[in-house]
């Protein structure tokens, strides 16, 4: 184990040095080097993680007494594993689709570099070495976005994300220097221990270091996460490569995530920082949604779609479920990736020929043809909203009898009674003879999806934090008053079930958009079909800045 953690990264480091001596021989083949490179790391990080899940304990390989630190533990074993295992698959597939590229050997040295970044990432047990892969990955993936010398576009965008990212490493850069002035030590583990016997430290102008340091961490994850207000970088750079935009899914947009997971001991120690993780995490996952409707470009639809997801995982986290934020990440990765690397053959096949079959889902989705057979809308109400949150229930009940006392859980349950909600309500909707039939074959698929994610959400829970008292404290750090929890619970309740009722009702008596709604409608159409004005007020902004410093400059006789 001590030999397979640090040849985790540098295998990759080896192959992409390899490369780099092989670009004027070998050229087109050098590819090969990369692949079989990525091939060897994705087995040592498969060793890996066989290591930790039959049982070996965490432990650390120092080769420094301050800094240079690996670790070994359920965490950067599986994060490795993930990191490794997708690329592989980038390195495979870009083997033909950047043959036609300039710069091609140059790219898979590239892609070795950022894949042995993110995996010193995952596994640094110290500060400093966080820091630098930390630092490492946004300059890698700077030139990774701009791999296309003649792209302006590509060059712009890919410059924002380095200064997206610039932002994010500063705060975990000054979250770092406030806990080695705390504690004179850059180990994790160290700091961790510390910060457990001693929750209530003070640091610079008696600010809780704490909760001073969780936030800057949040905020690092944020920038890195492409939360809202920081996310513009995310769906503007799907003019790079494709294969690029598959690897960011591998670890790179994903790291808030990682990053949160890899601070929960200081996390367990905060209660309004996990809050604040949850609004943001909730309106970044509503907008993300919303965006990725109103887009026409497939990439960018997608690029949306993962801001989104990526709200999805930050809100996971506050409200204490840690773990669940890891197998989110992991699922989303796989699944994103994977609709990156096929967009362009969507693209292909759909402009010779949709090849989308004349039935009725095609109706419904095209036409929007009502069902042919229509049901009481208000026993279909009552079949949408009793219907998933019992199939919900009972199999978080299988899993665990103490979940729905635990605050986070119920709030992920109410994200599953909504969507499962929708499902059957898009089911109602549908063109169909025996619209019963179709209902209970999607609400087995439900049934099926909902056991699978429970189960293997619960087995993430065990793997990543076996102590089920520790697993308690994130949780409790995230709760809130139980009387406003329960109030707010209620209203919800209520909120969601008048919904549903109206939703019905319009749907069974047909939509009546008429002065102020039909207004009100049509701004906000407006409003997302523009992204919520972010990037003008960016624009707006660096014109303001650009025109500041021109003054500065001319009134300083700078030039």
């Amino acid at each position: 184990m001590d030999a397979l953690v640090p040849l985790v990264f540098l295998v990759p480091l080896a192959s992409a040095l390899l490369t780099l001596t092989a670009l004027q021989g070998l050229h087109r083949d050098s590819a090969r080097i990369s692949i079989v490179g990525a091939f060897a790391t994705f087995l040592c990080a498969s060793s890996l993680l066989g290591l930790a899940l039959a049982g070996h304990t965490s432990d650390e390989i120092r080769f420094g007494t301050t800094w240079g630190v690996l670790l070994f533990d359920p965490l950067s074993s599986l994060m490795a594993f993930v990191v490794s295992g997708i690329s592989l698959i980038v390195h495979v597939y870009s083997r033909r689709y950047m043959a036609e590229e300039r710069g091609y050997a140059t790219f898979f040295v590239l892609l070795d570099l950022m894949t042995a970044a993110l995996l010193l990432m995952v596994t640094a047990g110290d500060l400093i070495t966080l820091l630098i892969a930390w630092h490492l990955i946004g300059v890698l993936l700077y030139f990774l976005l701009g791999q296309d010398s003649t792209s302006h576009t590509a060059h712009r965008y890919a410059a924002w994300t380095l200064l997206t990212y610039r932002f994010g490493d500063l705060l975990l850069l000054l979250a770092a220097a406030l806990l080695y002035h705390a504690f004179g030590t850059w180990s994790l583990h160290g700091i961790f221990e510390q910060v457990a016997d001693a929750p209530d430290v003070r640091t610079l102008f008696g600010l809780p270091l704490v909760e001073t340091v969780a936030g800057l961490v949040a905020l690092s994850a944020f920038a890195r996460s492409a939360q809202f207000l920081l996310h513009i970088w995310l769906p503007y750079t799907m003019s790079g490569p494709t294969p690029v935009s598959a690897l960011m899914h591998a670890g790179i947009v994903n790291a808030g995530g990682f990053l949160i997971n890899r601070f929960a001991p200081l996390f367990v120690h905060t209660d309004g920082v996990l809050h604040w993780i949850f609004v943001v995490g909730l309106v970044t996952a509503v907008i993300g949604s919303v965006l990725m409707l109103a887009q026409n470009d497939i990439k960018k639809a997608l690029g949306y779609s993962t801001m989104g997801q990526m709200g999805f995982m930050i809100m996971e986290c506050g409200v204490g479920a840690f773990s669940l934020a890891v197998y989110h990440l992991i699922a989303h990765g796989l699944f994103k990736g994977t609709l990156f690397l096929g967009a362009g053959g969507v693209i292909s096949e759909a402009r010779e020929d949709d090849g989308v079959p004349k039935d009725d889902l095609y109706t419904f989705v095209v036409e929007r043809r009502s069902a042919r057979q229509r049901q009481p809308w208000l026993l279909m109400a009552a079949v949408t909203l009793v219907v998933p949150v019992t199939i919900l229930v009972l199999a978080h009940w299988l899993v665990a009898e103490d979940f729905f006392q635990k605050q986070g859980a119920v709030v992920l349950l109410f994200f599953g009674w909504v969507t499962g909600a929708q499902l059957i309500f898009s089911t109602y909707r549908m063109r169909t003879e025996n619209i019963w039939r179709l209902m209970g074959m999607i609400l087995f698929s439900f049934t099926i999806v909902v056991l699978g994610y429970t189960f293997i959400s619960h087995a993430f829970d065990v793997f990543l934090y076996p102590d089920e008292a520790f697993r308690s404290q994130i949780y409790a750090a995230a709760g809130i008053d139980i009387f406003w929890f329960d109030t707010l619970v209620i209203l919800m309740s209520l909120v969601v079930v008048f919904g549903w009722l109206v939703t019905y009702y319009t749907e069974q008596n047909g939509r009546r958009w008429k002065g102020a709604l039909s207004t009100l409608w049509h701004g906000f159409y407006t409003l997302v079909s523009r992204e919520f004005f972010v990037i003008n007020a960016y624009a707006r902004l660096s014109g303001f800045l650009v025109a500041a410093a021109t003054r500065l400059n001319v009134l300083l006789r700078w030039s």
